[in-house]
């Protein structure tokens, strides 16, 4: 049923376009400047009506494409229709010749190719709409000015010889920088409905199409200015499929694709944070543990010691100290143990070590640090303790009360502070 009804959409579109674009052929055959006048109208309207709904829409859109789109487009078009009153034999402007008119499609091409290019790079920059306007407004004004009044725009067209090199050189210009936008466009692609994607990226690729045609024509009323013509009518029909007609039809994908995107984001986010819950494992009922050595026994019948049970079962890490008891006993008669007992009695409160002091010293000391500290590994605690005492002598001394006074824990607890562990 969907594919007999886009099948029935897709000839309702084709059939009329097609006795359109027959009828315009038909039409310059009888009058190529009544075929010209028709074709410009077109783009002009189409300019316009992409204006008006780029326009209307921008509070709710954050995607800025549509935006500049649209206000260019509205100059676009404004060229577009001095360039229809300028061609030749309409006799608005007597005196300028095929020059003109061709002067004022360079104008309005290289606007149009650079608002592609330009807007490929503002998806998610925030641009004021009234600045745009005003900014398109001053090109523009500049750019009639050099071609009507100041007349210092180059010549794209001269009588009995045709085409200028410059005009040539500009469509193909023109048709890299229209190509670079299909590239910036492609790597933006998840911002666009994939419908309008394509629709924009053909218009664009038949804007290239035109651009190429127009730069082998001898006579303003030659074939390839018809070719041109119709190239550049399918390639505006393009934008206002994927434009207006697609923000009447379709609204909810122009005006709310960013809310659907963010909605996207959160349910992925919910899957991650859901996975993650399920993944946690919760210790629960009663642990057979051995009464002498401590060990666990687990669901498999081995007994693990109590720190791996813990940390293979649940997110707890241990860091490992010595209580006074289990010091005595394994130390006890041993001279290095009795001195630093002796020393750690006389200090009943060692100062503890300033935090930003300690923060401030490079990651790999306070690693090696902990890790010293956790294999009860003297040598190598002694070794990073001297190394902070060449930075910071009060901190090393405050280091080495707690090594001194076997506080462990506290330094332990410091280290993994900082580390965020």
């Amino acid at each position: 049923m969907k594919t007999n009804s886009y099948s029935k959409s897709k000839w309702t579109i084709l059939i009329p376009a097609s006795v359109i674009l027959i009828g315009l052929y038909f039409t310059s055959l009888y009058s190529y400047l009544l075929f010209h006048s028709l074709a410009e109208i077109f783009s002009i309207v189409i300019a316009c009506g992409i204006f008006i709904v780029a326009w209307n829409s921008r509070q709710f859109q954050e995607n800025n494409y549509l935006l500049l789109i649209g206000v260019a487009y509205l100059f676009i078009g404004g060229i577009d229709l001095v360039h229809t009153l300028a061609y030749t034999g309409m006799g608005v402007f007597d005196g300028y010749g095929a020059n003109l008119p061709t002067q004022l499609w360079i104008a309005a091409r290289s606007r149009e190719s650079i608002t592609f290019l330009i807007a490929s790079l503002f998806f998610n920059k925030k641009i004021t709409a009234s600045k745009a306007f005003v900014t398109y407004l001053g090109i523009t004004s500049l750019l009639l000015i050099s071609i009507l009044t100041l007349e210092i725009f180059p010549d794209c067209f001269i009588e009995g010889q045709g085409l200028t090199p410059f005009k040539k050189i500009s469509e193909y210009i023109i048709s890299v920088i229209l190509l670079g936008s299909i590239i910036l466009l492609r790597k933006a692609k998840n911002e666009f409905d994939i419908d309008i994607f394509k629709l924009i990226v053909a218009s664009v690729i038949l804007t290239i199409g035109a651009e190429l045609v127009f730069t082998f024509y001898v006579s303003v009323y030659g074939l390839s200015n018809l070719i041109g013509h119709f190239l550049k009518i399918i390639s505006f029909y393009l934008v206002y499929r994927a434009i207006i007609k697609a923000g009447f039809t379709k609204p909810y994908k122009l005006v709310f694709r960013n809310l659907k995107k963010r909605e996207e984001e959160l349910r992925k986010e919910r899957d991650k944070l859901k996975t993650a819950l399920d993944e946690i494992n919760i210790l629960r009922g009663l642990l057979p543990i051995c009464a002498n050595c401590k060990k666990i026994l687990d669901d498999k019948g081995y007994w693990n010691q109590l720190e791996s049970y813990f940390e293979q079962y649940s997110e707890v890490s241990f860091s490992h100290s010595l209580c006074p008891e289990c010091s005595d006993n394994l130390y006890d008669g041993e001279d290095w143990y009795i001195k630093q007992k002796s020393v750690a009695a006389s200090i009943e409160a060692p100062e503890l070590p300033d935090k930003k002091a300690l923060a401030a010293l490079p990651v790999e000391w306070l690693v090696e640090l902990k890790k010293g500290i956790k294999r009860l590994d003297s040598d190598a605690t002694q070794k990073t303790i001297l190394q902070i005492k060449k930075e910071n002598p009060q901190l090393a001394a405050n280091l080495q009360a707690l090594v001194d006074g076997f506080r462990f824990d506290i330094l332990n607890g410091l280290i993994e502070e900082i580390l965020n562990i």
